[in-house]
Parts: structure tokens; C-alpha cells; sequence
């Protein structure tokens, strides 16, 4: 399949019409005929004609040839091979790090497609083939081994996309667990059936987080996964001391305090004593800050940890090294704001359009409990190819809040308002939770290792991209050509200068 990078220099193909312009209008000189006397000749009205020929095609079609070859030379031309289904029937596709556990599950149904021709391939990148005879007859293979490898299976399947034809099936057999599903949901072209299981250790318990409060006593933030969510709770304990009573143990080492369950193998968790730093930058929306101050005491009075919150209507006031910095403006945030603060939440700018959708802050993880829908009603169009981690959503799976995370610092992407005009999350009894979502997330209280939600089958599916009946042409790799078309051209110079030369010495030798 033949492309273009730069497909508007193909316009310089018009310059053809200056050798067609030189060729038209070379006039050759006239003939002298000599005669003996012109006296017996009768005198004639001046004629003058012109000749609009063609004259040394050869050299005109060089010439011609000479510049289209210039203008798809500075196009770029590219080759790309298109992908072929050959035999092959479909592929059986299963994570290298869970094979055991994905084939014990479906093994029925994935040995059946194996026998039917199917092809069998690691879910993991560069989808390695392999056999699966040869594999289930060596107990002692390291795939029978679950390790802690985490995949990112959107990834891999927009990968996928780009590696088979839309019409080969193509069967993937996978746990079911939020933590592999991680960012945006592709859009693919596949003819795709994924089947998936609740893994056998599908609890877990761990401290989430431990900080010093008001009242000089350590809350803890214990957290508990189960398939359907993660739930937290939350205790205060002694600082100091033996817990004989308490399911927590305090340590202090070198000064500084950490806090463990009695069961389990987790390793301490230490205490933080810093006082929490929130600044609000309110701009030209004092309203939208006064419904996120009140949304951030909430979640202040709930948890219990020291915290200062500010608002600042002058951006050169503003310390430097905030926790969280709210960024409340349609001015851009500089990289300097972005690189001082360790979190930056901001209100992204575009085109806005009306909405009639909810939002809803699964992110890539499942809800506890069943939540109210929360009403949306205009956001700012997101950029096409945004990869970021998406946080929240609205009904239709557009991004409303994504994180992007450069070294130790956190942006995050708000592409709504908080505003009644904009949506109904200001007024909800869930706004100080998703706030403090939000802010505890970002300290790592959901850790990944740990996490065992689940989604439902239709949030874990990729968006099929052919049911809107779009013709994808997939290849399996790229020709660059310019060499090539450099050659041509250099061929065609030189030939081009022979022959000019050639014709200049035929008409000057007479």
C-alpha cells in the first residue's frame, strides 16, 4: 500500500508546465536561401506565423520526469506491507505469568480450538508463538509458575490490532482483575472474544496509610479487597506502646513511627507527620473555589489530618511546594508551577460541548457500591491519542479527570468545571468522597499488588472499532522508498544533461 508523509508537495508536480512553456516557445532561426535576382518577383503582404510544436520530446519528457520525481521525493513516499490471513484459522492467546492457572480454567474450550487449527500465543508483548502440546508436557515449564508480572492488557491489545487482520477470531483467556486493566479503553478492529475468571486468592488485606492527627494519635487507614471493590476503614491509635487490644502494631525506629498488622507478612508502615499543604488558585472562578474548599474541610474533618488549606487570587503569591495545588483557570499552568508542586490539578481548556451523560470515578477500578448518577452537562473536548491514566469518565467513556505523572510529580487533567452550570457533582453528597478518592489514591492507599476488583465484562471489552463499519487496512511493516527515488532522480539528471549536450553540439555543428 503506497502512502505519502508529506502528501502536499505533490502540488509541485505542477511545475511540469515550465518545461512545456520552454519547449513550446523555442523558436529555431530561419533559413537564408540565396537566389540571383529578385527583380521578376511580385511584392506580397508581410505574413509572420509561429510554430507551437513540440521539439526534442526526448529531452521534454526528462525534463518532466525530472520534476514530478522532485516533488514525490520531497513527499516522502512509504510502502506498507498488508497483512495476510494465510492458513491460519485464529489464535488462542493466554499471559505467559498465568498460564497455568487460564488454562486449568478454560482448558475444554481452549483445547478444542487448538485441535481445530488455532494458533497458540503468549498474551504478552511481540505475542511470542509457541506449542501448546510441547508445553503441557513438561510439567517442570516455567509458565506453570504465577509470577508477580504485571501486564497492562489495553495495551496489549492495541498492540493485538496492529498484528492480526480484523477478521481472524482471535480468543484470549485471562484473569479478571481491575489492576490489569490500566488507562484509557482502546479502540480496536478485532474479531475478539475474551474470556475471563475470578483468581482463588481473591481477598486481601493491608494498611493502607498511617499519619499523625490532630489529637497527636496515629489514624490508620486499613484497606479490604474483594472482587466486588475495596473498602476502607479507618481507627486511631496510640503513638506509642503496646496495642494489647488493637489488630496494629507500633514500632519506632531511629524516631520515626511505623505501624503493621499483627497477621500478615506486610512490611511496616511508616507513619507520616507532615502537615498536609493545599492551595486553591481561584482566577476568575470564586464560586467553583468556594464549593472545593468545602468539599476539601469535609474530607479534612473525616480523616483527621492536619492540613492548611488557602485560596490565592494572585498566581505570583503562591508558595512553592504544595501538596496540591488547584488550579482553577483558563490560563496555562508552566511547566515551572507543574515542576514546584508535587500534585497539580487543572482545569483544561477547548472547544465545550453540551453533554446529557453522568460521571462516574471508577477510573480502571470497580465501584463498591451501587452510586448515584451524577448529572453532566457540558465538558471540554479531549485531544485525540490522549494515553493518559483516566480517572474519571463520563457515560459515554469520554475522559472528565486523567493523571499523568512526570518523575515524582502528578498533573491532573480536569476537563469540566466545578460548577452547578457545568455538572451536579458540587452538589452531591459524593463530592467530598471523590475528593478524598482522589488525594488518598495519590498516596498510594490502592496498591496495585493488593487490588482484587473486578470489572464487569462490558468495561473490560475494547470498543469495536468495526461495528461503525470502518474498513481497517492493517500492515505489518514499512519501506521507506526515498532512496530509492533518489537514484531514480540522479539516473534521470544525468541522463537529462547528456542528451541536452548532445542536441547543443548537433545544432551548433549545423
Amino acid at each position: 500500500m503506497f502512502q505519502f508523509l508529506n502528501p502536499i508537495w505533490l502540488f509541485a508536480i505542477a511545475a511540469v508546465t515550465i518545461p512545456v512553456a520552454i519547449h513550446l516557445w523555442n523558436i529555431r532561426p530561419g533559413k537564408v536561401l540565396k537566389v540571383g535576382s529578385i527583380s521578376l518577383m511580385d511584392a506580397a503582404s508581410r505574413k509572420s506565423s509561429r510554430s507551437f510544436k513540440l521539439l526534442d520530446i526526448p529531452l521534454f519528457i526528462l525534463r518532466c520526469l525530472l520534476l514530478i520525481i522532485l516533488a514525490v521525493l520531497l513527499a516522502i513516499p512509504l510502502w506498507h506491507n498488508k497483512l495476510t490471513a494465510g492458513k491460519t484459522k485464529g489464535w488462542v492467546l493466554i499471559p505467559k505469568e498465568n498460564f497455568s492457572a487460564s488454562y486449568n480454567k478454560f482448558k475444554p474450550r481452549i483445547d478444542s480450538l487448538t485441535s481445530a487449527g488455532y494458533e497458540f500465543h503468549y498474551f504478552n508483548t511481540g505475542f511470542p508463538k509457541s506449542d501448546l502440546k510441547k508445553i503441557l508436557a513438561d510439567p517442570k515449564d516455567s509458565v506453570f509458575a504465577t509470577t508477580n508480572q504485571k501486564s497492562n492488557y489495553w495495551n496489549l491489545t492495541r498492540q493485538l490490532d496492529t498484528t492480526v487482520l480484523s477478521t481472524l477470531p482471535v480468543y484470549i483467556f485471562t484473569p479478571n482483575q481491575a489492576k490489569y486493566f490500566i488507562g484509557q479503553k482502546p479502540q480496536v478492529a478485532l474479531n475478539l472474544h475474551w474470556q475471563t475468571y475470578i483468581p482463588a486468592d481473591s481477598t486481601a488485606t493491608w494498611i493502607a496509610g498511617a499519619w499523625m492527627n490532630t489529637n497527636n494519635t496515629i489514624r490508620v487507614v486499613q484497606a479490604n479487597s474483594k472482587p466486588n471493590g475495596t473498602v476502607y476503614t479507618y481507627a486511631n491509635i496510640q503513638s506509642g506502646g503496646d496495642q494489647p487490644n488493637s489488630p496494629y502494631t507500633v514500632t519506632i525506629n531511629n524516631g520515626q513511627a511505623a505501624v503493621n498488622l499483627k497477621t500478615g507478612n506486610q512490611q511496616p508502615v511508616n507513619v507520616d507527620t507532615a502537615t498536609l499543604r493545599i492551595a486553591v488558585y481561584s482566577d476568575n472562578y470564586v464560586a467553583d473555589a468556594n464549593y472545593l474548599k468545602a468539599a476539601l474541610q469535609a474530607v479534612t474533618g473525616f480523616t483527621q489530618r492536619k492540613t492548611i488549606i488557602k485560596e490565592y487570587s494572585n498566581s505570583n503569591a503562591m508558595p512553592i511546594g504544595q501538596d496540591w495545588l488547584f488550579w482553577l483557570s483558563d490560563k496555562p499552568a508552566n511547566s515551572k508551577i507543574l515542576a514546584n508542586n508535587h500534585n497539580v490539578f487543572i482545569y483544561e481548556t477547548g472547544k465545550t460541548v453540551s453533554s446529557n451523560s453522568w460521571l462516574n470515578n471508577n477510573g480502571s477500578y470497580a465501584v463498591t457500591l451501587q452510586q448515584q448518577k451524577i448529572g453532566l452537562f457540558k465538558l471540554i473536548e479531549a485531544s485525540a491519542g490522549n494515553n493518559a491514566n483516566v480517572l474519571w469518565r463520563d457515560g459515554f467513556d469520554n475522559p472528565i479527570l486523567s493523571k499523568q505523572q512526570t518523575g515524582k510529580n502528578n498533573s491532573y487533567h480536569f476537563y469540566s468545571r466545578f460548577n452547578p452550570t457545568w455538572n451536579d457533582l458540587v452538589w452531591s453528597d459524593e463530592f467530598p468522597s471523590w475528593m478524598m478518592k482522589l488525594m488518598v489514591d495519590d498516596k498510594s492507599v490502592i496498591a496495585e499488588n493488593h487490588d482484587k476488583s473486578i470489572l464487569s465484562q462490558q468495561q473490560l471489552m475494547p470498543s469495536n472499532i468495526s461495528e461503525s463499519h470502518v474498513i481497517s487496512v492493517k500492515t505489518t511493516g514499512t519501506a521507506n522508498l526515498v532512496n530509492y527515488f533518489w537514484l531514480i532522480l540522479v539516473l534521470l539528471f544525468l541522463a537529462e544533461r547528456w542528451l541536452a549536450n548532445r542536441t547543443q553540439n548537433l545544432v551548433t555543428n549545423g
